[in-house]
């Protein structure tokens, strides 16, 4: 009895040392021993990180791999898609495509911010006289359709590439100066002008102070600390998706998985739904309705009085018809939208790196560094208050392994006989050339298959293209609850395992 009681005391012993030792280990660094978050040991911090949270309108697009390219015969015969595997990294889209009233918010911000520079704003205004026709009586929403409340939830049209990417850089600022705010971090500050204006880039490098309400607080000295771009607090950039991104989310394939263990699709799918019609087709109360908004026929646009199928003549509301399975509205029809690509035809035949690619394929890299100083510091930023960034020269990359020019939107073109783009004579690809996706209200079907791609230039818009935005996921693939994978987390907090 009385070796019985040792060993359990010995046990409790251990087990209490063991707990001890965990906890410990917790609380300092694995590689030295130093104490994290502590000013006595030179207050080296670590982060009680939670995982991205969302941003505005964004949902999260679990990666994974599929069949990118056409799933049915080419018309036209450009062979420009041939399907071919890839991999897609997890990352955020919009739920809806950009409307009206998001774009008017924009137009307000920068006119009455950048009051010294009214070119910014006339830069922006989209151009509604995309609207006119030599034929049709569509003057009307040439004065109504962007401006008029009714409307607000309506896609906005007639805005180009580059202005989308405007559009999208302004966000990101926008979005991470209200996250300080809620945080208790800054002040709200309306009334500022010019370059006396939030900047995500601006602020962690410590050339944008703001209103502040209180700071985080420093480990290593005692005091304060603004926020840093390891806090893991602001998000990262809102930008176009990328072609291969714009075709996965809108397939939405998982739900194609008939168990979450499965790791096999039980379809292909033709358009963001399952089936070859555009009509729902489980029975229950959505049976029968249209899926998308598209020009069913010639001079049919939204079907007959009394009986519409999709009740739009032109462009519908951006929540309207039913999502697809990763819950974004209007991936097919409605209008098209603007992807980050250059295009380029895809054959079979194609050598280029490019098409060759199979995790997170893109063509469109111009690689930017940030403009520094002698003492390697940022330069002062620019009277619209954002850091300047140069292009990458060729010089800087010739010594590189991974790219070895600055601008590599047209990668090899030219490198093969069969590969060539003269513009203007056999062709109209240019690096100016930006792919478009997921048809719209004037297409027939055919261009609503998520594979199906058209290109027109960065600085031209037109009544059929909007666009959505996206974002970068950071960390783990499945979202904050899961590493991803038959893998689990262990964060102190939470162990959860994805199999069963």
């Amino acid at each position: 009895m009385k070796n019985l009681i040792n060993s359990l005391s010995f046990l409790a012993f251990f087990a209490l040392i063991f707990s001890s030792c965990s906890k410990k280990s917790g609380d300092a660094s694995s590689a030295t021993g130093w104490k994290y978050n502590d000013p006595e040991w030179g207050g080296f911090e670590k982060k009680d990180y939670e995982g991205q949270i969302d941003g505005p309108n964004l949902v999260l697009i679990e990666g994974g791999t599929y069949a990118m390219g056409r799933v049915s015969d080419e018309p036209s015969f450009e062979y420009n898609n041939v399907p071919r595997r890839v991999t897609v990294s997890s990352f955020y889209m919009d739920e809806t495509e950009v409307s009206n009233i998001n774009y008017r918010e924009y137009l307000h911000w920068i006119k009455n911010r950048y009051v010294s520079y009214p070119e910014v704003y006339r830069k922006a205004l989209p151009d509604t006289l995309v609207w006119r026709d030599e034929l049709a009586f569509n003057e009307p929403l040439v004065e109504t359709y962007f401006r008029h409340p009714s409307y607000d939830d309506y896609p906005l049209v007639g805005v180009n590439w580059l202005q989308a990417n405007d559009y999208c850089k302004w966000r990101s600022s926008r979005v991470n100066e209200m996250i300080l705010i809620e945080r208790g971090i800054l002040n709200p500050t309306p009334d500022t002008k010019d370059s006396d204006n939030f900047d995500t880039k601006a602020y962690l490098t410590g050339q944008y102070q703001g209103n502040v309400k209180k700071n985080l607080p420093n480990m290593v000295n005692g005091g304060e600390r603004p926020v840093m771009s390891d806090d893991g607090i602001l998000l990262p950039d809102y930008r176009l998706p990328t072609e291969a991104e714009w075709e996965y989310a809108a397939l939405a394939l998982q739900g194609n998985q008939p168990t979450s263990d499965d790791e096999v699709y039980t379809e292909r799918r033709f358009y963001p739904w399952n089936g070859n019609t555009v009509r729902y087709k489980k029975r229950n109360a959505s049976q029968g309705r249209i899926m998308a908004n598209f020009k069913r026929g010639r001079g049919d646009y939204m079907g007959v009085a009394g009986n519409l199928n999709d009740n739009a003549s032109f462009c519908a509301p951006v929540r309207m018809y039913l999502p697809n399975d990763f819950g974004l509205y209007n991936m097919a029809g409605n209008v098209n939208e603007w992807t980050a690509d250059t295009y380029r035809p895809m054959t079979s035949l194609t050598v280029n790196d490019a098409e060759n690619q199979d995790l997170n394929p893109f063509r469109g890299n111009q690689f930017e560094t940030l403009v520094i100083d002698e003492e390697g510091k940022p330069v002062e930023k620019d009277s619209l208050g954002r850091l300047k960034y140069r292009y990458v020269d060729d010089e800087e990359a010739k010594d590189r392994e991974n790219y070895k020019k600055g601008d590599v939107r047209d990668h090899q073109d030219g490198d093969a006989e069969y590969i060539k783009y003269l513009y203007g004579e056999s062709s109209l690809v240019t690096n100016k050339s930006k792919v478009y996706k997921g048809g719209s209200w004037s297409d027939r079907l055919y261009w609503l298959q998520p594979g199906n791609r058209r290109f027109k230039d960065e600085d031209k818009s037109d009544r059929t293209i909007g666009f959505r935005c996206a974002m970068i996921r950071v960390g783990g693939q499945a979202g904050n609850e899961d590493v991803g994978g038959n893998s689990f987390k262990e964060s102190g907090r939470k162990v959860k395992r994805r199999y069963k």
